[in-house]
């Protein structure tokens, strides 16, 4: 039987599938969103807490949403560069006057003083596609210098943080910017810490806080009303207790509850690189807007032409060269989000626009195939390779697809 974009029993077969990784214990519960060709299903299994307290997950419980808060942050740094606050080849520095002047290491094993000029100064692009020269080290702890003062000034990029743990936006940025950089500008991709940087950026070229312009321009417009860096006490109620895998003790544990959460109040740094909170209805408006080349309804958000800048492969192979790990060998960069650039598995279509959240995240804007699919979950990844739910999601939606 055919709904139209997809087969009604291999939707079915999605549930099954779905519902076992809860049933199994796996994972509290999960939302799942798949679209096509203006056909939308959503399904909701499992419970806010695990063990079954705290009553059902639904479609409207609010979820950490991580990295996959790195793309809303690219549209709004594109708003401010089509009004030409900005500009994508500009040097940042007149913003980040704390990152101006840099220094770089001779290599990521020396030491803190053992660093060259920078060849060139930092720009947007960078940031946008994570190449400003600084982020996670993909090692174990204190392997080089460099990330013991990364793990003391909590600049992020080695581990899961708390809203709560962070320190203002100028006080991070004073701390990033008392490091050498790990690379030249421009010339190797590295996660994460560039997306924060881009926050701070996009404040201090509006004028207003991160939150309070992706609201404005982003949210508002898209009827985003449950996406933002807290969660309001009047919603806490649909904010799902989050959880790890204890190792040692072979169980999940919690690692941020409900009712105390760190998203109960405004953060003292709103993170561009993950942040945000947000239900599966409030990030499909964003995924579709992005598959709408920019509009929603008659607003016109971003121009078709930023919205396929965004989506483009913006990567050399060289500049991939140490992320294996985050591409595979079939996945390349855009604007905020990696961009498949081959065929490898049933859903790896090239031009397929999207990123997974490290806790339990994922969102793919599929051009080529007019599909869109996000799974919310709320139990942390283990690592960066993705977990068997997420991969079990992403075939059988595409396996669902007629």
């Amino acid at each position: 039987m055919s709904t139209g974009g997809f087969s009604k029993a291999r939707l079915d077969r999605m549930h099954d599938i779905m519902a076992g990784h809860v049933e199994r214990g796996d994972i509290p519960g999960l939302v799942t969103l798949v679209s096509r060709r203006g056909e939308v299903h959503v399904d909701a299994i499992g419970t806010k807490v695990a063990g079954g307290a705290g009553g059902p997950v639904r479609r409207d419980t609010i979820f950490r949403i991580a990295s996959i808060t790195k793309p809303v942050a690219a549209a709004a740094a594109m708003i401010l560069v089509e009004e030409c606050k900005i500009r994508l080849d500009e040097s940042i520095e007149p913003w980040l006057p704390e990152l101006a002047n840099r220094r770089v290491l001779k290599s990521i094993s020396s030491r803190l003083d053992e660093t060259v000029p920078a060849l060139r100064a930092i720009t947007l692009r960078d940031l946008l596609t994570l190449r400003m020269g600084f982020g996670s080290v993909m090692a174990m702890p204190d392997t080089y210098p460099i990330q013991k003062l990364i793990r003391e000034y909590r600049i992020g990029g080695d581990g899961p943080m708390l809203p709560t743990q962070a320190t203002g936006p100028d006080e991070w940025l004073r701390k990033l910017g008392s490091l050498p950089l790990m690379a030249q500008p421009g010339e190797r991709w590295m996660y994460h810490v560039s997306s924060d940087v881009l926050g701070v950026l996009i404040a201090r070229v509006s004028g207003r806080s991160l939150g309070t312009f992706l609201r404005e321009r982003i949210f508002d417009p898209l009827g985003m009303k449950d996406t933002a860096f807290h969660v309001p006490p009047e919603k806490i109620d649909r904010l799902p207790v989050f959880y790890f895998f204890n190792r040692q003790a072979n169980q999940l544990a919690v690692f941020d509850g409900a009712e105390n959460s760190a998203w109960r109040q405004a953060p003292s740094f709103e993170s561009a690189g993950g942040g945000l909170v947000s239900t599966i209805d409030d990030y499909f408006a964003f995924s579709n807007m992005l598959l709408n080349k920019g509009k929603h309804g008659r607003e016109q958000i971003l121009s078709r032409a930023a919205v396929e800048l965004m989506m483009a492969d913006h990567l050399l192979p060289e500049q991939r060269k140490g992320a294996e790990i985050f591409f595979g060998g079939f996945s390349s960069w855009g604007f905020g989000a990696a961009v498949d650039i081959r065929r490898h598995d049933v859903f790896n279509t090239p031009g397929r626009y999207g990123w997974t959240g490290g806790f339990g995240t994922t969102a793919y804007t599929d051009p080529a195939e007019d599909m869109i699919g996000i799974l919310f979950t709320q139990r942390m990844m283990d690592s960066p390779e993705p977990p068997k739910v997420f991969t079990d999601f992403w075939t059988l939606a595409y396996g669902a697809m007629e």
